[in-house]
Formats: C-alpha cells, sequence, structure tokens
C-alpha cells in the first residue's frame, strides 16, 4: 500500500473515532489531508471504498497476530486441532498483547472507539463491533479454555469471567491520564485469573 492510501486509511479512520463514520464527509478527511477530493478519488471510489480497505486491514492483521501468537487463527469448527494445543501462557502473553494492541496501536484504537460510537446506529457497525470486540472474542475464549480445562459445559461462564474486565479496562485506559495504572490492572487479572485456573483440582 502506498503511503498516501495509508495516510488517507489512517486519518479517516481518526476522524470516524472521534465524530462517527456518518459525520464525516470525504470534504473533510480531504481537508485534513491537506489535498482535494480529485486527489483523494484517485486511491479510493468513495468513503465506503475508504471503510471498506480499513475493515480489510483490521481482518489481515487480526489473522496475522494470532499467527505471530500461536494462537488459533480460525473458528474451532473449521480447526479444532489448533485449539487443543494452546497453553495457559500462550494465552496469558497473547492477552496482554491484545488489549496492548487494542489501546496502545493508534489505528486500532480508532478502529475500537469508531465501532464503540457507530454500533447503535449501523448495524454492519454492530455487527463489527461483536466480530472484533464482543461476543467474537467471548466465543473464541470459550472454546479455548474449553479445550484447555476439559470443561466445555461452563467454558462460556469462564471466558465471560475472563474478558469482561477487558471492556471496563478499555474505558479506564481512554481515560486515564497514567496509562500505566490500568496495564497493571489489566496484567494483574490475567495473571491471577490463569494462575488459578491452571491450578484448579
Amino acid at each position: 500500500m502506498s503511503d498516501t492510501k495509508e495516510k488517507i486509511l489512517t486519518v479517516a479512520l481518526s476522524l470516524f473515532a472521534q465524530n462517527g463514520y456518518e459525520a464525516v464527509s470525504v470534504s473533510d478527511i480531504a481537508a485534513q489531508l491537506g489535498i482535494t477530493k480529485g486527489a483523494l478519488y484517485k486511491h479510493y471510489r468513495n468513503k465506503r471504498d475508504i471503510f471498506d480497505s480499513i475493515v480489510r486491514r483490521m481482518s489481515d492483521a487480526d489473522y496475522e497476530r494470532a499467527k505471530e501468537y500461536e494462537m488459533p487463527e480460525d473458528v474451532m469448527s473449521e480447526s479444532p486441532e489448533a485449539y487443543q494445543h494452546t497453553s495457559a501462557e500462550e494465552i496469558r502473553i497473547y492477552s496482554k498483547a491484545q488489549f496492548r494492541y487494542w489501546t496502545e496501536d493508534s489505528f486500532a484504537s480508532d478502529f475500537r472507539k469508531m465501532l464503540t460510537l457507530e454500533q447503535y446506529r449501523d448495524p454492519e457497525a454492530a455487527n463489527l463491533h461483536q466480530q472484533y470486540l464482543a461476543g467474537g472474542p467471548l466465543r473464541y475464549m470459550a472454546d479455548i479454555f474449553g479445550e484447555l480445562t476439559g470443561n466445555t459445559s461452563d467454558a462460556m461462564q469462564t471466558a465471560l469471567t475472563f474478558y469482561a474486565p477487558f471492556f471496563l479496562l478499555y474505558n479506564m485506559y481512554d481515560a486515564a491520564e497514567d496509562k500505566s495504572e490500568v496495564l497493571t490492572l489489566l496484567d494483574r487479572h490475567v495473571d491471577r485469573f490463569l494462575d488459578r485456573l491452571v491450578t484448579k483440582p
């Protein structure tokens, strides 16, 4: 991807995160970049094309991050063997890295904020919010915990207990003056939860 195309995506997403997708026009994006609408249209057909490119980039990043941290890349029904070999230590490292990704990576953080704003206005954004930040991660962790503990009947409750604090901590992180305090809370939550889980008789 060219530097200009990347900059358009980054600036557009930043505006979407601040004001919501519907409130931002192509003219707003071009003005923020200091270019004409015509110059922008050389790279993207319209605002929808920009949005679709943002979603594709996040989807690719999601897959690549799972691969990087040796976590299952597909749903359990498509790759059950990957879930059978996921260790507590891999979950620990990946979960902490994911929280930092969604808060410290400016593109991912703006994507999270955009979906949080738009989920109440647009059904597609609501589905994406579920996929990336709510029901999707919850089901993913339930499958992982079910395999890790051998207890599939309580796996969803286990995943809920583990994952629910992430939402609170996202909100705390966004508002915190000292971000390190929130990261410490996250680390302690993940460590204590997994330590108890793997030592449970």
